[in-house]
């Protein structure tokens, strides 16, 4: 399944050979998506496998560059995903955002208390299999955890993120079988979650939120986990607070996501998505970035300048997208 993907994206000279010349040039794809789960898994294989492979930075052949691949071909967060990595250059973990663990909640089911960046509650970012391996964290920048562009990941990092995944029998509704892959998301790095959402009688809308990524105790992480799949990879994720707004806090944040949906990018990269999203006419609805990293047109201005959110739908209505 991996390869008949990658083949149809990028295509293969060996289908050439085959006699099939057309298919062998692929359909010079930036993004797909796989249709899977409950529409294949009666008697085929989950496409885990060939979701996470193919997101990752590196396969069998060695170490190249990812490949954009959706879950459950959701193209919106596709297009969230290819717009992180042509910002960043490096990979892209595709993430339901599936839970709110407020601190009370976490201590009656564990016993323990949320300590540090965690304090205040956590998102947990959990999809079935499909994360990109690099979504271990383990390619270090001095003793951190990061993401990196393809070419400067060396052969032990990637080794290194390989070696911290297990991968798991498929199990709950994917009755066709299939490899779920496992892994937990090193604590520390800071990353940018976004996804665009389809709003009727707009288009589409931008939102996302800057934070980072913790681990919990062995003790809380097993019970949290087990509340949703063991066998799936998870990153626990905490945005930055403004303590207003749709920051407040952490449920606020979680409240108000528009989809159960997120594309994670590593580092703080939600001044270039807003301002990327400017140039493509596309609004933002939610974001927590300080107003000194937030570039868009001095046009806007004239929409509203004391209204930014406002002014932007108003700017990108008048403009027409680009991105037609």
């Amino acid at each position: 399944m991996a390869l008949i993907a990658r083949d149809l994206m990028v295509g293969n000279p060996k289908l050439a050979e085959m006699g099939y010349g057309e298919e062998a040039l692929g359909h010079h794809a930036i993004a797909a998506g796989f249709q899977g789960q409950r529409a294949w898994t009666d008697y085929f294989p989950t496409g885990d496998f060939m979701e996470a492979i193919l997101n990752s930075s590196f396969d069998w052949n060695g170490i190249r560059e990812p490949y954009i691949l959706a879950t459950e071909n959701d193209n919106l967060n596709g297009v969230t995903m290819l717009l992180g990595h042509l910002l960043t250059n490096a990979a892209q973990v595709f993430a339901d955002v599936r839970t709110y663990w407020s601190p009370e909640a976490a201590k009656r089911v564990t016993g323990r208390e949320l300590e540090g960046r965690a304090a205040n509650g956590v998102i947990h970012l959990i999809n079935s299999g499909p994360a990109a391996l690099d979504g271990t964290g383990r390619q270090t920048k001095d003793g951190s955890p990061a993401m990196k562009p393809f070419w400067e990941i060396s052969q032990e990092e990637a080794q290194a993120c390989l070696d911290a995944v297990k991968w798991c029998p498929a199990i709950d509704f994917f009755r066709g079988g299939g490899y779920s892959t496992d892994f937990t998301t090193r604590e520390g790095m800071p990353v940018t979650i976004a996804r665009i959402n389809q709003v009727e009688g707009v288009g589409p809308v931008l939102h996302l939120a800057e934070g980072y990524t913790v681990e919990l105790p062995d003790e809380v992480h097993d019970v949290l986990d087990q509340r949703s799949d063991p066998t799936w990879p998870t990153t626990w994720f905490v945005p930055n607070l403004t303590g207003e707004g749709l920051f407040r806090d952490v449920y606020s944040v979680m409240s108000n996501w528009g989809s159960n949906h997120a594309a994670m990018s590593y580092g703080h990269v939600g001044g270039d998505l807003i301002t990327l999203a400017s140039m493509l006419r596309i609004p933002v609805c939610m974001h927590n970035v300080s107003d000194e990293r937030v570039f868009r047109p001095t046009a806007w201005t004239a929409f509203g300048g004391l209204e930014p959110v406002g002014a932007d739908y108003r700017a990108c209505t008048a403009y027409g997208p680009l991105y037609k």
